[in-house]
C-alpha cells in the first residue's frame, strides 16, 4: 500500500461526541447563547477534530511555503519572470519575506519546501529539499505532470505534515510559484464545474491582454480533460507540483488529527483535490481568508467552508493564513478557559 493510500485510510471524520459536549460547554459558558458567532463553530470544530473537549490549544501553528515552477509560465500568463520563484525560496529562506514578518509577530514556525522549483536552491535553515522534479510540463499542451509525479509530490505534502505536525498544534497552508493561479484556476474550474472567465483571476496584477490569454490557457487544457473526474488524473493533467504537496498536507494533517488552516486560492485549489481523494479530511480545515482571486470563493463554496477573514489579501506564502490563527487558537482558549454560568457563580437569564 502506498503512503497515499495508507493516509487515506487513517483518516477518519471528525468525533460527533466531543463535537456535542463543546456546544454544550459554550452554552454553559458566561456569555449570551452563541454571542462568540463563527468563533463558537471553530471551537466545536478543535473539539472533534482532537476528539476531546476541550481540545488542546492550537500552538505552536508552523506554515508550510511549497514552491514549484510552472511550464505553463512559456504561454505569457503573468508578466513575472520564472526565476522569481527561486528567488523568493531564497528570500524566504532568509527570512526576508511578508510570511515571515508574520510568522514572527504570531510565534509560528516557517518551512520552506522545494517540490518542483526549476532552479536548484541551494542549502539554508529551514529549507526542505523535496524536489520531485524541475518544474511542470506546460499545462496548456499537454499533461503538467505525470501521474506517478503527481501521487509523489502528494506524498511529500504528507510527509511534511507528518513531521510537523509531531511537535506543532496547528498547521499553515502556503505556497510560492510564478504561474501558479493558472494551473489554480484550471482545478477550481475541473472540480467545481465553474466557467474558466469565471474562475481565472489576475494573480500578481496582470494586463486586461494577459487576463485573455490567461482565460484562453485554462480553456485549451479543460477542453483536453474531457470530464475525467479521477483526482489525481486531473491533477497531473493541469495542477501544480505545489498544489499536489498542498493536498497531500491537508490530508497528513488530517489523518494526524492536527487542524490545518488553508491560505488562498492555491490551498484552496488543492483543497479540492484532497476533498475529491477523502471527503473527511475537509472536516479538519478552517478557511483562513477569502482571497482577491476569484476562483478562491468558488472553491470555498464548493467545499462548504466559511473563510474567517476578508481582507482583500492576493499575496499568498501562507499570509492570510497566519493572520487567522490567532482567531482558531482564541476559540480553543475561550472553549477551556471561560467559566460556566454554574461554577462562576453567575445568574443566567430567565
Amino acid at each position: 500500500m502506498s503512503l497515499l493510500d495508507e493516509t487515506i485510510a487513517a483518516v477518519a471524520p471528525r468525533d460527533p461526541a466531543a463535537e456535542r459536549a463543546a456546544r454544550e460547554r459554550l452554552d454553559r459558558m458566561t456569555k449570551p447563547p452563541g454571542s462568540l458567532g463563527v468563533l463558537e463553530d471553530v471551537a466545536a470544530q478543535l473539539a472533534g477534530t482532537a476528539g476531546a473537549c476541550p481540545p488542546p490549544l492550537p500552538v505552536p501553528a508552523a506554515v508550510a511555503v511549497f514552491a514549484g515552477d510552472h511550464g505553463v509560465h512559456a504561454q505569457g500568463v503573468t508578466l513575472w519572470p520564472q526565476e522569481v520563484t527561486a528567488q523568493m525560496v531564497a528570500n524566504f529562506a532568509a527570512g526576508g519575506a511578508v510570511v515571515n514578518a508574520f510568522a514572527a509577530q504570531l510565534g509560528a514556525d516557517v518551512v520552506v519546501v522545494d517540490v518542483g522549483v526549476a532552479a536548484p536552491s541551494g542549502p539554508a535553515p529551514g529549507l526542505w529539499d523535496r524536489n520531485v522534479r524541475r518544474g511542470t510540463a506546460d499545462l496548456a499542451e499537454g499533461p503538467a505532470m505525470t501521474p506517478d509525479e503527481a501521487r509523489r509530490a502528494v506524498e511529500v505534502g504528507i510527509e511534511v505534515a507528518t513531521a510537523l505536525a509531531a511537535d506543532h498544534g496547528c498547521l499553515v497552508t502556503g505556497d510560492m510559484g510564478i504561474t501558479n493561479t493558472t494551473a489554480s484556476a484550471a482545478l477550481v474550474c475541473a472540480f467545481t464545474g465553474a466557467a474558466p472567465a469565471e474562475a481565472t483571476g489576475r494573480g500578481t496584477g496582470v494586463d486586461d491582454p494577459t487576463l485573455a490569454r490567461k482565460v484562453a490557457v485554462v480553456e485549451r487544457a479543460l477542453a483536453r480533460l474531457d470530464g475525467e473526474r479521477d483526482p489525481l488524473t486531473v491533477l497531473a493533467e493541469v495542477g501544480g507540483l505545489e498544489h499536489a504537496a498542498l493536498a497531500g498536507f491537508v490530508l497528513g494533517a488530517a489523518a494526524a488529527r492536527v487542524p490545518v488552516v488553508l491560505d488562498g486560492v492555491i490551498a484552496g485549489s488543492a483543497a479540492l483535490v484532497a476533498a475529491a481523494l477523502c471527503p473527511p479530511a475537509l472536516e479538519h480545515a478552517l478557511a483562513g481568508h477569502v482571497s482577491a482571486e476569484p476562483g478562491h470563493a468558488l472553491a470555498l463554496r464548493h467545499l462548504g467552508l466559511r473563510p474567517l477573514l476578508g481582507l482583500d489579501l492576493r499575496l499568498g506564502e501562507g499570509t492570510g493564513a497566519l493572520l487567522a490563527s490567532p482567531l482558531v487558537a482564541s476559540a480553543a482558549r475561550a472553549l477551556a478557559d471561560v467559566a460556566t454560568f454554574d461554577s462562576a457563580g453567575v445568574t443566567e437569564k430567565a
